[in-house]
């Protein structure tokens, strides 16, 4: 190493040598910095842990306490699963951020199925021969042999092998070996294709099929992967779609308008669950006949403290509706910056109260008020769609008439009942935020109801019977990442597992600065050229 008290060359030559000689230093200095770090997060003695655990649960299951030793054996089969998705997205973090020095250190081997069943079809992919010497473009080539890479992919329903096979040449002139460069593949040491890889993820995460079932279905059509081999890839495809979902986040905070919500999600934490949050943030411009499309990200978090959606929104300012949770209350502050977020409130959750009310105690009161609020809604199909300025006009002649009328009515039913009834609670929820209540009759972008978001999440709340918690916060972060890809594409009608499939084979040689093109809107329209085309 070069002392910083030696002499500077004096020579153009020499200090050419120098810096590069430093450069080549200092690459190394940080691909084992980036080692030792990400080392030191791959938990795997934990995960032998939990492994010895599972096994001396599976001895117990037998015994006296066989109940207990079978939710056990669930909590724990979970928890090794998210872990070794932590422990792979790690690893494919540091392969990304230094490949080479990666390559070098890796102990653990690359992870495929136990054994292949020997009557999978097999699919030859011959690369092009090289025309030339790669040395020294010599044309006098022999060929040596066949460099074969195999990779396991699934289409619905059928198991095939594509072996790539790049075929091997020699320079008559120079002696030196030639062969096309090796395909690129989804995620490093990975043995599945994008194909497969989708089907496990959207299995996961809109399936709602937990990796163990996956593995066991997997099992029975002939092919044995190990949950662990599962969650390992899982774990390395979020962090190479990481792109897309930051893209698809900075597409929905450019909206002027958005609806946010949240929903419990159980997590596991030391064998036992606390409620943890996805919030959700969507744009959808279509109500007002907005040209961009509709896009939805999520977030998670451990709790449902009011930090969390400020720091989701910390760049955002206009108009966001959402529920009336004290949480949000910071985001409308005048003094906020880069400026506040103007709440506009949900009419279908103000008239849930009333419908709820009017259900269980067949009160009038709350009926009427269904009534009332219904023929707001009654307006707002006919003007669905419309331009904001159309939907202003429609809402300023029709509507402001029935909001004003409604809010009259309600003080005086409020001055005739008792403070402490559940019929005033529901009348004083609307009545104390009326001015976000009637922030529609301001503007034409406005929606009566928060709804957009309510169905974004509602794919979350009927998962969640099916694989009841996330094994662990980071866990918590992947599911957000996905629901993120999944609820995008089913928002502009693309089906997500062909949409990853595809996504995941191009994207690691697809350009950076043209992510947008990989996008669910700018992608269905690409397939919409192309059979127009020919």
């Amino acid at each position: 190493m070069t002392d910083v008290s030696d002499p500077l060359p004096s020579d153009l030559a020499s200090a050419h040598a120098l810096i590069l000689a430093q450069r080549e230093l200092l690459a190394k200095e940080q691909s084992l910095r980036i080692d030792a770090e990400s080392e030191a997060k791959i938990r795997a003695l934990e995960i032998e842990r939990l492994k010895l655990m599972l096994a001396k649960a599976r001895r117990e299951k037998f015994g006296q306490s066989s109940e207990r030793g079978k939710q056990l054996i669930e909590q724990l089969e979970l928890a090794i699963e998210d872990l070794e998705e932590t422990q792979a997205a790690t690893e494919t973090t540091a392969e990304i951020a230094a490949p080479d020095a990666a390559r070098e250190r890796r102990a653990r081997g690359p992870r495929g199925p136990r054994k292949l069943p020997d009557d999978l079809p097999v699919e030859r992919i011959v690369e092009p021969a090289p025309c030339a010497c790669g040395k020294c473009g010599g044309l006098r080539l022999r060929k040596l042999g066949e460099v074969v890479t195999k990779t396991l992919e699934c289409e619905p329903r059928r198991w095939k092998i594509i072996e790539h096979v790049r075929e091997k040449f020699s320079c008559r002139d120079c002696d030196s070996v030639t062969e096309p460069p090796a395909p690129s593949h989804p995620i490093p040491r990975g043995f599945a294709g994008p194909s497969l890889l989708a089907m496990a993820l959207v299995a996961k995460f809109l399936m709602h099929q937990p990796l163990n079932r996956q593995s066991a279905a997997y099992a029975r059509e002939g092919v044995e992967i190990d949950t662990s081999t599962l969650a390992d890839r899982v774990g390395a495809c979020v962090v190479a779609l990481d792109p897309i979902v930051q893209a698809i986040r900075t597409h929905v905070l450019s909206a002027q308008r958005i609806h946010s919500d949240d929903t419990t999600v159980p997590v596991l934490a030391k064998l036992k669950t606390v409620t943890g949050r996805l919030w959700t943030y969507v744009r959808d411009d279509r109500p007002f006949g907005g040209k961009d499309p509709p896009a939805a990200f999520f977030e998670y978090s451990r709790t449902r403290a009011g930090e969390y959606p400020q720091r989701h929104l910390a760049d955002y300012a206009g108009i966001m509706q959402a529920d009336a949770f004290a949480g949000y209350n910071a985001l409308y502050d005048a003094r906020r910056r880069p400026g506040p977020i103007i709440e506009a409130a949900c009419w279908s959750h103000w008239r849930r109260q009333f419908f709820d009310l009017a259900k269980l105690t067949t009160a009038p009161i709350a009926a009427e008020a269904v009534r009332r609020i219904d023929e707001l809604f009654e307006i707002e199909r006919t003007i669905n769609g419309k331009t904001a300025a159309e939907r202003l006009a429609v809402r300023r002649e029709q509507s402001g008439l029935l909001v004003a009328a409604l809010e009259t009515w309600l003080r005086e039913q409020r001055a005739l009942l008792s403070a402490k009834g559940d019929l005033v609670k529901a009348i004083n929820y609307g009545l104390t935020r009326w001015r976000a209540f009637t922030r529609f009759l301001d503007d034409g972008r406005v929606c009566l109801s928060n709804n957009a978001a309510e169905r974004a999440v509602r794919g979350i709340a009927v998962g969640r019977r099916n694989w009841t918690f996330a094994g662990s916060d980071e866990g918590g972060r992947r599911a957000a990442a996905v629901y993120t890809l999944i609820e995008t594409c089913k928002l502009n009608d693309v089906d997500p597992q062909a949409w990853l499939a595809d996504i995941l084979a191009r994207l690691p040689d697809h350009p950076a600065k043209r992510i947008d093109e990989l996008l669910p809107w700018a992608w269905k329209k690409a397939r919409q050229i192309l059979p127009a085309a020919a």
